[in-house]
Parts: structure tokens; C-alpha cells; sequence
């Protein structure tokens, strides 16, 4: 390519580098949501022909009781399971970040639940949530609390999943701790030389200092909560009483059980815009309490 110049041959270099990248994203990512997209807009059940229905099976959503159910199921754990990554991470990635001897081991155990697969962890909570063998239980029963019966119970199904959540804390924790790591020393030392305390100098110095890491796991907290799947699939189902019926279970439902692809595309859709609604919320007011270092305001 004697004829470029040094500039067009880079940037040349650069899109070749990227291609097996671009062509990745475009069959496997945008191609099926276009699909998806037109598929929301037809009755199909994987046997006979597309029809199209127009925007029915959107409509039919606002007559859908299961469908306000699951909305509401996943709105009640996000609640429950925002705040609780964001502080108890925070609260873990502060012990983390203290130097004591082995603290590296207990690092990597802390983070190690994190990556295991979630059927796993799923099977192995359910054996802990077992009403009559079950490791929780049985130390309540040692206090003289009668137990309840954790997943097959409606009052309690939703929070038990909840609990199970807490064995992933150890990835927000490792996020936390690396926001923690870039706080200066001297900032502290300088707060300590002018009276602050320790929770003072927490509470005006690191949580100002780390607000871009809180920014970050929030974000990923409640995308990751509206694809709520594993736990509710292997523990409960969707029951009892549709108690856990959260949203991707619903859409799950309706494209692999009923074959209801065309109102299963829709769903997935409707997911989106949600998702993206609150993520752009969360993104719009961060300029009031998002503080980036050197960063003017």
C-alpha cells in the first residue's frame, strides 16, 4: 500500500484488526435483535409460517396479568438487591483492603462464589433453604425457631432468592476494592492532620473519592437484576404462586414452553426499553453526585 499515507494505512490496519469483531457483533448481535424486532410484531410458533399481528402482542401485554406479576417480582428484588450489593460489596471490599497476613487468600475465596456456575450454587442453596434437613433450618431449630418452609412458601420464596444473591457479593466487592486502592493516602492523612475522624474522613474523603466505582456497580446491578433467570429456574420455577415469577422466566414461558415466540420477542423488547430507561435515569443523574477527580463542575 505504497500509495497511503501513514495515517489512512493505520486507520486501514485498525478496522482489519477489529473486523472478526464487527462481524461478530453484526451476525450474532444486531442481526437477531432486527430479527427479534420484526418477529415482536407476528404470531409464530416455530411450526407454521410468521403472521403478522402489528403491535397486538404489545397491546396484549396491558390485559397480561402474569405479565404486571413478573414486572412487579423483578421491581420487588431489584429493591432488595441493589442496595445490598452496593453496601454490603462495599462493606466486604473494606475488609478486603485492610493489611493483614493472608489477605490475598481471602480475597480469592470472597470472589471465588462469584464465578462458579449458578446452577451450582442454586443446588447448593436449596439444600441450605430445605425445610426439614436443610442447614438453616435445622440452626434456628438449635435456638428454638421453628423454621419456615423457604422456597415453597410465597411469603418467603421471593426473599430466600434474595438471600442467595449475597453469595455473589465478592464481584462488586472486587470492583469496590480496586476503586479503593486509587483513593490517595495523603488525602486521608491530610483529613486526620485537620480533626476528621475515621468516618469522616470515610464519609468525605473515600465515598466522594470512589462514587465513580458506586456509579459502575449500580448500573451493572440492575441490568444484571431484570435478567434474573438461574435462581428462579432451578429453585422455584416461577412458584409458588408465581411468587418468583420473574420477567426473563415469564419470556422464557412464552418462547420455549407455549411457543409464543412473537409475544416472547416483544417481551424481550419491552425488557429492553426498561433497562434502558433506568439506565439512562441513573446516567442522567450522576452529574449531581458523581464526583470525577480533576473533572470540572
Amino acid at each position: 500500500m505504497p500509495h497511503l499515507s501513514a495515517s489512512r494505512r493505520e486507520a486501514l490496519n485498525f478496522y482489519l484488526c477489529i473486523s472478526p469483531w464487527l462481524a461478530g457483533l453484526l451476525i450474532f448481535v444486531l442481526g437477531p435483535m432486527l430479527v427479534s424486532l420484526g418477529i415482536s410484531f407476528t404470531r409464530w410458533d416455530l411450526l407454521s409460517p410468521p403472521r403478522f399481528v402489528g403491535l397486538r402482542n404489545y397491546e396484549r401485554m396491558l390485559g397480561d396479568p402474569l405479565f404486571w406479576q413478573s414486572l412487579k417480582v423483578t421491581a420487588i428484588y431489584t429493591m432488595l438487591y441493589v442496595p445490598t450489593e452496593l453496601v454490603g460489596g462495599l462493606a466486604l471490599a473494606l475488609l478486603m483492603n485492610q493489611r493483614v497476613p493472608g489477605i490475598a487468600v481471602f480475597r480469592t475465596i470472597f470472589y471465588l462464589p462469584s464465578v462458579i456456575s449458578g446452577v451450582a450454587f442454586v443446588v447448593v442453596w436449596m439444600w441450605i433453604f430445605h425445610p426439614e434437613a436443610g442447614l438453616l433450618n435445622l440452626a434456628l431449630a438449635q435456638v428454638g425457631i421453628d423454621g419456615p418452609r423457604w422456597l415453597t412458601d410465597p411469603h418467603t420464596a421471593l426473599s430466600a432468592l434474595w438471600m442467595m444473591s449475597l453469595w455473589g457479593l465478592g464481584r462488586a466487592a472486587v470492583i469496590y476494592l480496586a476503586g479503593l486502592k486509587g483513593v490517595p493516602k495523603e488525602l486521608h492523612e491530610a483529613a486526620i492532620i485537620d480533626g476528621a475522624n475515621a468516618w469522616q474522613a470515610f464519609r468525605h474523603v473515600t465515598i466522594p473519592l470512589i462514587t465513580p466505582t458506586i456509579f459502575f456497580n449500580l448500573v451493572l446491578s440492575l441490568i444484571a437484576t431484570f435478567q434474573t433467570f438461574t435462581s428462579a429456574f432451578v429453585a422455584t420455577n416461577g412458584g409458588p404462586l408465581d411468587s418468583t415469577l420473574f420477567f426473563v422466566l415469564y419470556l422464557y414461558r412464552q418462547a420455549f414452553e407455549r411457543f409464543s415466540m412473537g409475544y416472547a420477542a416483544a417481551l424481550a423488547w419491552v425488557l429492553l426499553l426498561i433497562i434502558l430507561a433506568l439506565t439512562l435515569l441513573v446516567v442522567r443523574s450522576s452529574d449531581r453526585w458523581v464526583y470525577y477527580e480533576g473533572a470540572r463542575r
